[in-house]
């Protein structure tokens, strides 16, 4: 289902009832002034209710439904328009910038002013920890103050990204309170937000249970309670769609969207991703003072062996096989397509196509000879080439992608061996203290490629002790910085988006990352249970996992009293609601810089 879909049946992410309990049962609700409840299924746990922390996708979606930014993606052109800053302007020389922040209130009572935000963007600069997430967000800011309403955040350069900063704005008088911000889980409820939901429940790894914030500015949300289930893996998830235990899942691999065929209370969602996948190789790791990390085979410091294993790799029949035809492959570009001012791919020459003959080509001229059992060795005979490929517990997927490698890999000489981790053992050795050889990696990139391409700095690494960081790849690449540097000053975005190709160009040759493919959006919703929701972008969006929360946002649950809505019309599953306020309401994007964590569940 790749077109809009019409009027009914179109959108619809969660609506239920009840309140999730360990097993997190649904029950109809005969009431028609019961609450409305709806209940998004997820496959991953939050990590952290610390914003400064948090670096899973499912973790920063459940933020941008508590807190407001300056800004937000507009619904439809996914431009920033205003957020908690109603207005702003900047000096001639780009270097000083103004924002009103709007007269509101925190879900407590208490005003919100200039001063949440300075203090918010002043933590982040002071505090190693405060940076886990979002940490090249502040890199620039010379100083940060705040007057009244009026917060003022001067740069060290022009900067072209100022508007799409990815940081939600905390109350300063709840957090000034917090002793160690990186020990912090924010776990007192109910938490004291500004957006349109607030957390009042947690129950570790079962359930989080938001209820709708009747003083949000914009007005509160259409259902009473938004609560997110956590399933051990997807195909539980998929039974608890079928039984109405959820109302929505997205982030679906394609065997668990295709079993949703002939489901007729199901809609399956299928739309053009934000996302790509790609392999991260430890090419010789370190630490923000450039200390060597982590036990990565030395083979792989080697841009030679890095080239031959893309060569060795059949981008095509990975879509067409592990991802059953729903996705593009990835010849370049870590920024999806959807994105065509960024967008990059490689061609003629420069372009690494499918090729075994020339990978065994590159090693044996490189000096990596096979031996007897035809592995190949290091050229000082050190070591042999066998590599460990880091994937997730229970990800049938990722089981089949690393079938496909391993014997794509044993054709050129070299041993990969399959090491299935839990989520948080995944983002400790992937991200933290580089136990890996090669691992499966991914982002959701916004609509301002500036965070994902921010993932592969230098400052990105994490420090000695295993704070900040942040990092996609462990990269530290002097031509990547200075490429990084000059698109952040670039306001004129033609030009900017030439530097950020060239970005893309030396990620492409250097491989500290290599693309294999961009999937498709792909997701499951109840119509029985939701009557709308707004994709983001409006025109063939995503649900889940898009770059905004006007989806949940708009969301409405459907009346359990003979199909009607909870104002007496007609139920039709709309898509795209068309409201006066879908401009501002943008999307409260969820333009988070994610972190290492499951290769599905980033931004």
């Amino acid at each position: 289902m790749r077109r809009w879909i019409g009027a009914a049946a179109a959108v619809g992410m969660l609506a239920l009832g009840g309140l999730p309990g360990a097993t997190a049962q649904a029950a109809p609700q005969a009431d028609p002034a019961a609450p409305k409840v709806i209940r998004v299924g997820a496959t991953q746990s939050v990590d952290s209710l610390n914003p400064f922390l948090a670096v899973r996708l499912v973790s920063s979606s459940i933020h941008r439904w508590m807190y407001g930014f300056l800004t937000v993606p507009d619904a439809k052109t996914l431009q920033p328009s205003p957020d908690l800053a109603e207005s702003w302007t900047t000096s001639p020389d780009g270097l000083t910038w103004t924002f009103k922040i709007r007269q509101a209130k925190w879900s407590d009572g208490q005003p919100i002013t200039a001063d949440d935000a300075a203090w918010t963007f002043n933590k982040m600069i002071t505090d190693d920890g405060a940076k886990t997430a979002n940490g090249p967000a502040v890199e620039n800011f010379a100083s940060v103050t705040a007057s009244g309403q009026n917060l003022t955040i001067k740069l060290k350069t022009p900067q072209a990204s100022m508007l799409d900063n990815p940081v939600p704005i905390m109350p300063k008088h709840v957090w000034e309170k917090v002793a160690d911000i990186a020990k912090y889980e924010a776990t007192d409820f109910p938490a004291v937000t500004s957006g349109p939901y607030i957390a009042v429940e947690q129950k570790k790894d079962q359930y989080v249970k938001l209820k709708a914030n009747p003083d949000y500015w914009r007005g509160a949300p259409k259902i009473d309670e938004l609560q997110v289930i956590f399933y051990d893996n997807p195909a539980a998830a998929i039974v608890g769609l079928k039984k109405g235990d959820i109302d929505l899942i997205g982030r679906l691999a394609p065997p668990d969207f295709d079993a949703l065929k002939g489901d007729s209370n199901i809609v399956q969602w299928n739309e053009q991703g934000r996302r790509a996948t790609y392999l991260q190789i430890n090419h010789g790791a370190t630490t923000s003072d450039n200390k060597p990390i982590g036990d990565g085979h030395p083979a792989l410091k080697d841009p030679k062996v890095r080239e031959a294993l893309h060569y060795a790799i059949d981008k095509q029949k990975l879509v067409d096989e592990v991802q059953n035809g729903l996705a593009v492959p990835a010849d370049g570009s870590i920024i999806p397509p959807m994105y065509k001012d960024f967008f990059w791919q490689a061609s003629g020459a420069e372009k690494v196509s499918f090729d075994l003959a020339k990978a065994n080509q590159i090693l044996d001229q490189a000096g990596y000879k096979k031996g007897a059992d035809g592995i190949r060795t290091m050229p000082d005979g050190s070591r042999k080439l066998q590599f460990r490929f880091s994937i997730h517990t229970d990800t049938p997927i990722e089981e089949k992608l690393a079938e496909y490698l391993t014997g794509w890999f044993k054709e050129i000489g070299i041993t990969l061996t399959t090491k299935r981790l839990d989520s948080s053992k995944f983002t400790e050795e992937t991200g933290t203290t580089a136990l890996f050889d090669i691992a499966i990696s991914g982002w959701s990139v916004n609509p301002d490629p500036e965070e994902v391409l921010a993932t592969h700095l230098c400052s990105r690494r994490p420090t000695a002790s295993g704070e900040g960081g942040g990092t996609e790849s462990f990269y530290c690449d002097p031509q990547y910085e200075a490429l990084y540097q000059q698109q952040l000053k670039e306001l004129d975005r033609p030009k900017r988006a030439d530097i950020i190709k060239k970005m893309e160009e030396r990620l492409y040759t250097d491989a500290p990352v290599i693309a294999l493919y961009y999937p498709n959006d792909l997701e499951g919703y109840r119509k029985d249970r939701i009557a709308s929701i707004t994709p983001i972008p409006e025109d063939k969006g995503i649900l889940y996992g898009g770059s905004g929360y006007w989806p949940f946002y708009t969301l409405q649950a459907v009346s359990k009293d003979a199909g009607t809505d909870e104002d007496g019309s007609n139920t039709g599953v709309i898509v795209g609601v068309a409201a006066a306020v879908v401009v501002l309401l943008g999307a409260g994007f969820f333009l988070t810089r994610r972190r290492k964590t499951v290769a599905d569940d980033r931004e």
